[in-house]
């Protein structure tokens, strides 16, 4: 099951670190997840109109981690009735997804929340219709704990929609000419001891298997649906996409070489180098293929 780390996430929250190799600057990140998140714009409004079908109209939408608000603003335009509110511990974020509410005509129905999940929660004036953590829950040490707070900021019917899951993102073919075939693969390996480590540093770690169904109904909810969503940017890329790989690129050349044979190392380089014909900035067989897993419970009237 792939968890979307900093390399591959789409939409972030923004739990600080203490340990050096799992430490994330989220407000350093911005522009990234920006980008990445309008990227798989997509992707989530198929998600969200799924949602919309699954529920009635709702009048309070939290979005749990907001980042800088992409998603936010996306629930505001798929759901014109809702309120919302983007919660998350980064000012510098939520002071981006103030301005593109801003933007985007939406601002008189956006707000903001600063402060640590799950608790700031407890200062929402009115419990929601709709509460999403989009790749936010993994980064609590506790996540059990996390749903059963997120389901009691939920109203009598309200629906909590967790996205956790899926599957790695995949940019190139398998066999790419230059290097081992296989290295998105021992990439992918590499991050999921990167995400163990993550969550095992986290303030009050503890283990849990993934099984969300049974999480989300041990929380006092009725656990309704789980469904996936596809981002298929075929071959040759655009100019957004090509960027937002050497973006992820760049970050598994930063984080996970250490642990990378020198053979792979010397590969990453040369898709890293804009000179190099066989670089991301010039290859014709450059993809973006993202799957993306919500899975939906109910509180209880």
């Amino acid at each position: 099951m792939a968890h979307h780390h900093p390399h591959t996430d789409t939409h972030q929250h923004t739990h600080q670190h203490t340990h050096s190799d799992t430490d994330i600057d989220w407000a350093a990140m911005v522009g990234h997840l920006e980008s990445q998140a309008e990227l798989f714009a997509p992707l989530y409004e198929s998600a969200l109109g799924w949602l919309g079908k699954e529920m009635t109209e709702p009048g309070l939408i939290v979005d749990a981690g907001s980042g800088p608000g992409v998603v936010s603003c996306l629930f505001a335009e798929v759901f014109p009735g809702a309120r919302v509110l983007a919660v998350d511990s980064s000012e510098p974020l939520l002071d981006r997804a103030r301005a593109r509410a801003e933007r985007q005509g939406v601002a008189d129905r956006f707000d903001v929340l600063a402060g640590e999940l799950p608790d700031v929660l407890d200062r929402l004036d009115y419990p929601a219709d709709l509460l999403w953590a989009g790749h936010s829950l993994h980064h609590l040490g506790d996540q059990r704990a996390a749903l059963t707070a997120f389901g009691e900021r939920l109203a009598p019917g309200g629906t909590l929609a967790v996205l956790e899951g899926g599957l790695p993102s995949r940019f190139l073919p398998r066999d790419i000419g230059i290097g081992r075939p296989g290295l998105q693969a021992r990439l992918d390996a590499l991050q999921e001891e990167w995400f163990a480590r993550m969550r095992a540093e986290l303030p009050g770690s503890v283990a849990e298997a993934e099984d969300w169904p049974t999480l989300l109904s041990a929380a006092g909810l009725k656990y309704a649906r789980t469904r996936s969503f596809l981002l298929d940017l075929p071959a040759p890329a655009s100019g957004r996409a090509r960027d937002h790989a050497v973006e992820i690129f760049s970050r598994f050349r930063d984080t996970l070489t250490d642990e990378l044979p020198a053979d792979d190392r010397a590969t990453l380089d040369r898709l890293l180098d804009p000179a190099d014909p066989a670089s991301l900035h010039r290859r014709s067989d450059l993809f973006v293929l993202g799957v993306r897993t919500v899975h939906t419970a109910v509180r209880p009237a």
